[in-house]
């Protein structure tokens, strides 16, 4: 199997990029949800995004890759070995998991070892996709698309934290979190509102218009095509630098200074965007501060919160049927009338 396409070498879509890079520097934004054309490199900045990361520490043996050092985390077996002594761990990369939408849901949530059942007669739990998601990142293509029951089941686990499985005698509860990552067409159908609201980020991206990027795309997924590992080594100086800032911005990303100020600033953008609820100021000063860490920052700027209002807020707003502008527009004109030009 081919290593994955590399981040640093994705050209444009800077705004996903971006978007991504704050999502893996705190997981707790919510997720990104990824809107455009199609053929425009969605799916390879994911799994770009995960292999640039660094490899996570996880319990030996474990079906979920609980982390050792997140004691009030682990799932029930963990625990009861933590009870006897420390637990062993290893690295592992930060795992991708894609969500087809024809999936069931045992599939979804895990489900009796049919296997085990039928051969020895014992009840046990085979883990499904939001196990094998845990601590990483899950991917669904086209989830304007996702059946309802499903939508409803991520909400519920999202909410959570954790999976709860019930059936056959079964009843089973482990961590499950991750970073929801949901792309597709908006020509293809809407997403619920529930489900929208459940993403911290939310981009747009289309086709590039301009010949010298076309060329320029065209030409490194050739060579990449054409020789993967050679293709790999050539943007590796550039990935590894990437992977140092992830890695710096989540060891200081505790310590950046949100001031009154700027949390004044951002109530007001909301106000005058008229986003229901809190979620929306939450967001955006927590992807600020992300941002801030990744550039090595000890507070929260205005720029940082202008450059991430956008992704924060936009799929937040509400209709307006006498206003036919665009979300971003709106947003930007926001902009403008809280913050200045």
């Amino acid at each position: 199997m081919a290593a994955p396409f590399p981040f640093s070498a994705i050209v444009g879509q800077d705004e996903m990029k971006l978007a991504l890079m704050i999502a893996a520097v705190d997981p707790g934004i919510g997720g990104v949800l990824v809107f455009g054309d199609r053929g425009t490199g969605k799916s390879t900045t994911v799994r770009a995004l995960a292999a640039l990361l660094p490899k996570m520490r996880a319990v030996t043996g474990c079906r979920y890759g609980c982390d050792p050092d997140a004691t009030d985390d682990l799932c029930d077996e963990c625990r009861e070995r933590s009870r006897h002594g420390e637990l062993k761990s290893r690295t592992l990369p930060v795992p991708v998991v894609d969500l087809p939408l024809g999936a069931t849901e045992d599939r979804v949530v895990g489900a009796l070892d049919l296997e085990l059942a039928l051969t020895q007669g014992e009840k046990a739990f085979e883990p499904g996709l939001l196990a094998r998601a845990h601590r990483g990142f899950l991917y669904i293509d086209e989830v304007n698309l996702l059946e309802d029951h499903l939508v409803d089941l991520l909400l519920d686990v999202a909410a959570s934290g954790e999976n709860v499985v019930e059936r056959e005698g079964l009843s089973v509860r482990h961590p499950a979190r991750f970073v929801l990552i949901g792309s597709g067409n908006p020509e293809e159908g809407e997403l619920r509102p529930q489900l929208l609201d459940r993403f911290g980020l939310s981009v747009e991206v289309r086709t590039p218009e301009e010949l010298a990027t076309r060329i320029e795309v065209i030409r490194r997924r050739d060579e990449y095509e054409r020789g993967p590992a050679a293709f790999v080594a050539k943007w590796k100086r550039r990935d590894g630098r990437l992977r140092t800032k992830i890695r710096k911005a989540r060891e200081h990303i505790d310590d950046v200074v949100v001031s009154d100020a700027m949390l004044e600033q951002a109530a007001r953008l909301c106000i005058a965007l008229g986003t229901d609820g809190l979620r929306g100021e939450l967001t955006l000063v927590r992807a600020a501060r992300a941002l801030a860490a990744l550039e090595g920052g000890d507070e929260v700027t205005e720029k940082q919160l202008r450059e991430v209002a956008g992704p924060a807020l936009r799929h937040r707003l509400r209709r307006n049927p006498l206003d036919d502008s665009g979300s971003g527009v709106r947003v930007e004109r926001a902009l403008e009338e809280v913050l200045g030009t």
